[in-house]
């Protein structure tokens, strides 16, 4: 039997329902503040990633899946989308409509790690990216709108951790005064750290070897050798947080793993599980537009991991469904998420008693679907308790008996499957009289 790859998985469609809502959910947020889909192919030039993300890091180094085509032309499976992005503005020259490009994309993403709980090798991400606003509001906004998103999701417990890394004006000075404590501490170092003190010592801080970090627990922060600009830039995320009730606090151990990165860097936290398990980061990139060849304009971004937050939202809706057993459903799951999520049950089961009925039930079931109600029948001919057994484990709020009896006495039973009212309807447009009496309830 041939199986999946290791690290790669099938999202069935008992997980899909939830993707898809999640997905839903961040489209339409952000499509309120202004952000419209861009979709991106999944494979671009090498090039593009070793000199967008940092030819020193991880990434670029051991966990792309890279291959030479026939024409012997170097080709990478995205590992991020940040890059892609960037390179369809600039090769489309997208600021010359508008300076201001509000762009958002969800997709796969590729990285050979060592595959374990919640990390896979094909990963999804939800990216949005902002380019051509240099004002510190639009950083803040990007926190908010995250914010608000695991907010609708449901998830408790969210805090942002924000750090500010400088930028090509005061970044030097702190280098200097860092790569000075390096070679201090060289003896407690990995060779990762060592061989990439010369290159690029900032990555050295996102080393997660607990002897690299042990050493380094002491080192200069970026925050104490902020340029008057970027240190304004930084106060005024803070007081905008401030005022829109967003929970931060500064790190100035978060440098995120990416060489593009300047100003203002962000994550998002949680503790909704148990642990704290970050969903979500990202941060401001002015300089990767004119490195990659394009315009000197400003960039800002985030991304989320689909498949980690998945898995705790699932979590919760399962806590959440539990705790309702039977029960009128809590506030908390009359939320549009929690309606999103519902839209997976069928609203009507019909039940097909004798040959005529089978007929009839396969027309008014096509009927209804294409009028918009989610409805499912049987052609098996099993009993009616099985049926209604299996439009139980459905979920679905409604059943429509349609035995040649109840045809020939002109009565269908239409069942409430929560309250086990019964109404009846005739066979006269029984389409027309199940979309006016389900819009009623």
């Amino acid at each position: 039997m041939i199986q999946t790859i290791r690290g790669f998985r099938d999202i069935l469609p008992a997980d899909t329902f939830l993707w898809q809502a999640i997905e839903k959910t961040a489209s339409e947020l952000f499509e309120n503040f202004g952000f419209q889909e861009i979709r991106i192919p999944i494979m671009e030039k090498t090039e593009l990633f070793a000199r967008s993300i940092g030819e020193t890091t991880d990434i670029v180094e051991k966990e792309m899946y890279t291959f030479a085509d026939r024409k012997g032309d170097k080709l990478t499976l995205r590992p991020e989308a940040t890059a892609s992005v960037v390179r369809s503005y600039i090769q489309h020259n997208m600021g010359s409509s508008d300076p201001v490009q509000k762009l958002y994309t969800i997709g796969p993403m590729f990285r050979r790690e060592r595959p374990q709980k919640g990390r896979y090798r094909q990963f999804y991400q939800i990216n949005a990216e902002v380019f051509g606003i240099a004002s510190p509001y639009i950083d803040a906004q990007l926190i908010l709108i995250l914010n608000e998103l695991f907010k609708r999701l449901g998830l408790s417990e969210l805090k942002a951790h924000i750090n500010s890394l400088g930028c090509k004006e005061c970044r030097p000075t702190f280098q200097k005064e860092l790569l000075s404590v390096l070679n201090d501490k060289k003896e407690h170092l990995c060779e990762n750290c060592i061989r990439r003190m010369e290159k690029n010592p900032l990555r050295t801080l996102d080393c997660k070897v607990p002897t690299c970090r042990e050493a380094l627990k002491d080192a200069p922060s970026t925050l104490g050798h902020l340029c008057n600009g970027c240190r304004d830039h930084f106060e005024t995320v803070k007081s905008v947080l401030k005022d829109q009730n967003v929970d931060f606090t500064v790190d100035k151990t978060l440098v995120r793993g990416l060489d593009y990165y300047s100003k203002t860097t962000f994550e998002i936290l949680t503790t909704a599980l148990g642990a704290q398990s970050a969903v979500a980061g990202g941060g401001r990139y002015d300089a990767l537009i004119k490195e990659l060849d394009g315009p000197d304009t400003y960039g800002i971004g985030f991304a989320i991991g689909l498949d980690r937050l998945a898995e705790i939202v699932a979590q919760m809706v399962n806590e959440k469904l539990t705790q309702t057993q039977d029960s009128s459903p809590k506030d908390d799951l009359q939320s549009d998420f929690m309606k999103l999520l519902s839209a997976r049950f069928p609203d009507l089961f019909i039940i097909p008693i004798g040959e005529k009925a089978f007929r009839l039930a396969y027309l008014w079931s096509s009927a209804l679907n294409i009028a918009g109600i989610r409805t499912e029948t049987d052609y098996s001919g099993r009993s009616l308790k099985s049926l209604m057994k299996r439009a139980d484990k459905l979920n679905c709020a409604y059943v429509l008996i349609a035995g040649d009896q109840e045809i020939e006495d002109n009565a269908l039973v239409l069942r409430d499957m929560k309250t086990k009212e019964q109404y009846f309807i005739t066979t006269d447009n029984p389409v027309e009289q199940i979309q006016t009496l389900l819009s009623r309830v």
